[in-house]
C-alpha cells in the first residue's frame, strides 16, 4: 500500500516543481495557490460525506471509495504545496496505535 503513496507523492512533487499549468492539473492547483487547493478540498470532503450517506442506504461502496480516493488526492497536493507528505501522516497515524482516541485528542488539545 505505501507504494502506492510513494509513487503518487513522486508524481505529484514532480508535477509541482516541473509542470506546466496548461498541462498538468497538479501544476495548476500549485499555481492557482493554497486557497484554490483547500477549495478542492473541502470539495472532495463534502462529496466524501455524500456518497457515505448514500452507501449507507444502497449497500454500494464504489462511488464511496472514488470520492475517498479524490479527497486523498487532494489532500495529498494540500501537504505537498505546504512541503510535508503522507509519510508524515502515516508516522503519526503510527504514533497513535496503543493510544486511545481520546486520550490524544486530550493531548493535541492542551498543546493549543
Amino acid at each position: 500500500m505505501n507504494e502506492v503513496l510513494a509513487e503518487l507523492t513522486k508524481v505529484l512533487e514532480e508535477r509541482k516543481q516541473k509542470g506546466e499549468p496548461d498541462s498538468s492539473y497538479v501544476a495548476s492547483l500549485h499555481h492557482k495557490g493554497l486557497n484554490k487547493i483547500l477549495e478542492k478540498v473541502g470539495e472532495e470532503a463534502t462529496e466524501t460525506i455524500i456518497a457515505a450517506k448514500d452507501a449507507e442506504r444502497s449497500g454500494r461502496t464504489d462511488l464511496l471509495v472514488c470520492e475517498t480516493a479524490d479527497l486523498w488526492f487532494h489532500s495529498m497536493v494540500m501537504l505537498s504545496h505546504l512541503g510535508s507528505g503522507p509519510q508524515e501522516v502515516l508516522d503519526e497515524l503510527a504514533r497513535r496505535f496503543n493510544l486511545s482516541g481520546l486520550e490524544e485528542k486530550a493531548s493535541r488539545l492542551d498543546k493549543k
